[in-house]
């Protein structure tokens, strides 16, 4: 057990341990999920894509947090770099959505969706609010775009939404996390970015789960049929 000289090396080691340590658990449950989605039958590739670059940012950020942090011009840019990880991951989130939803082949349903958020961080650096918080907040769109295409899904019956839906509610409960008070957070010895980063956790095992029934459950096949993604 790390006596009071050990967690003072451990923390001039690591630049923000908590927010570090966290990230990277994130990091290797992901990429861990992703692995074992290539062993899914018939899965689409975005979603194998959506889960590596998950993946693949919260490892970086583990990076960000322990290391790079230190330094402030390296850590704009490193956060800024992770930030286009994460368009990535959801854009692959978002074409993936489409193929399950409405079927291969429209190509432009997915550009309109995607231009909503490129549109808003467009008309956000015309007006001088550019940055990498205005990127994550145009990308909530995207995510609505998601959730409502999903949700249209559930109306329909797709076999698959109702365990998507409740992934990417999960996902949402996540990030509403940050929102805790610290002192709440802390009860548990962490504060609320790294609690995010745990409990996004259950999200992404939740989202594996759902997209990886297919592999497990014919009825789900035949029904899938029916919206041109069998």
């Amino acid at each position: 057990m790390l006596g009071g000289g050990g967690r003072a090396y451990g923390a001039s080691v690591i630049a923000q341990p908590a927010l570090s340590l966290t990230d990277l658990v994130l990091g290797i449950v992901v990429v861990g999920l992703a692995v074992q989605l290539r062993r899914v039958p018939r899965l689409h590739r975005h979603w194998l894509a959506s889960f590596w670059w998950a993946g693949i940012a919260a490892l970086a950020g583990a990076v960000h947090h322990g290391i790079v942090v230190r330094w402030a011009r390296p850590a704009e840019i490193s956060w800024a770099a992770i930030s286009v990880l994460v368009v990535i991951s959801v854009s692959y989130l978002l074409a993936a959505t489409v193929v399950e939803v409405l079927g291969p082949g429209r190509v432009r349903v997915f550009w309109l969706l995607r231009s909503v958020g490129l549109i808003a961080y467009l008309s956000a650096a015309v007006s001088g609010h550019a940055g990498v918080t205005a990127m994550l907040m145009c990308e909530s769109l995207t995510m609505t775009s998601v959730l409502l295409l999903w949700g249209w899904a559930a109306v329909h019956g797709h076999p698959l939404a109702p365990a998507v839906l409740l992934a990417l509610l999960a996902s949402g409960a996540a990030a509403g996390t940050k929102a805790v008070p610290p002192d709440i957070t802390g009860l548990v010895g962490l504060d609320p970015t790294s609690t995010y980063h745990l409990a996004q956790i259950v999200g992404m095992v939740l989202l594996y789960r759902a997209i990886s029934r297919r592999a497990v459950d014919p009825t789900d096949e035949v029904r899938a049929g029916q919206f041109g993604i069998a």
